[in-house]
């Protein structure tokens, strides 16, 4: 046996239920409404987004059913809202934010769906024990109590920033690479100079010979220069 999940049309007060083909209308106060017990009826279709503006709600349980879709977006509007089971069910979708906001809410069982995302938080659900058992057979919801763990802010923050510090890192053995290469270079070239002046008499004789004759080279012009300017001067 199949059925729809019940059309509430709020505006009305009104419930309409189709069951094996025929169509049934209950009138009652919906506002004074209670609690909703649909559990096990193989429904089908989406959570009417009307059974959210019944604000006595205390007991909503639509469990093992075959429901679809996603949770209506306004469901923190249910203040009174106490006791929530919408297990074993083919919900999808990320959970509203806004169900944290009902202060009131001790018990609700979301387990075995297909929700995804990450879950809620909030001092409320988080004072909730068994979480884990809670929101079981979702695979593809992220939480800390949960097989699959969230990447919060925090994390990505330090990806972020591990990967400029990667950067930096990478650009500074560039610079040292250079240096060394330049260093090397230099070394080679003095020790190379060096080391034939050292090894080889013939060269270091000449190399120092070339460089007394540069120094008296250099010597005599400037003592020439200072000469023609100080005969310069005194011819003033």
């Amino acid at each position: 046996m199949t059925s729809y999940v019940p059309l509430l049309d709020f505006s009305r007060g009104v419930v309409s239920e189709v069951m094996q083909g025929i169509e049934r209308s209950y009138t009652s106060s919906l506002p004074y409404l209670v609690d909703i017990d649909l559990s096990c009826n193989n429904l089908v279709g989406n959570i009417p987004d009307d059974m959210t503006k019944i604000s006595g709600l205390m007991g909503l349980n639509l469990s093992y059913n075959q429901l679809s879709g996603t949770i209506p977006e306004n469901i923190g509007g249910l203040k009174s809202l106490i006791s929530l089971d919408l297990s074993k069910n083919k919900l999808r979708g990320s959970i509203p934010t806004n169900i944290g906001e009902i202060y009131t809410l001790s018990h609700r069982n979301r387990s075995y769906n297909n929700f995804s995302g990450q879950i809620p938080t909030g001092n409320q659900l988080q004072a909730l024990s068994d979480q884990a058992s809670v929101y079981a057979g979702n695979p593809y919801l992220c939480a800390e109590f949960l097989p699959k763990k969230c990447k919060s802010k925090v994390d990505k923050q330090d990806k972020g920033t591990s990967n400029e510090g990667n950067v930096d890192n990478e650009k500074m053995l560039k610079k040292m690479g250079s240096d060394l290469v330049v260093m090397s270079g230099f070394a080679t070239g003095f020790w190379g100079v060096v080391g034939c002046l050292v090894l080889n008499r013939r060269w270091r004789h000449a190399f120092f010979r070339r460089l007394e004759d540069g120094y008296n080279w250099l010597y005599v012009r400037v003592a020439v220069r200072l000469r023609a300017a100080k005969a310069k001067i005194n011819r003033r």
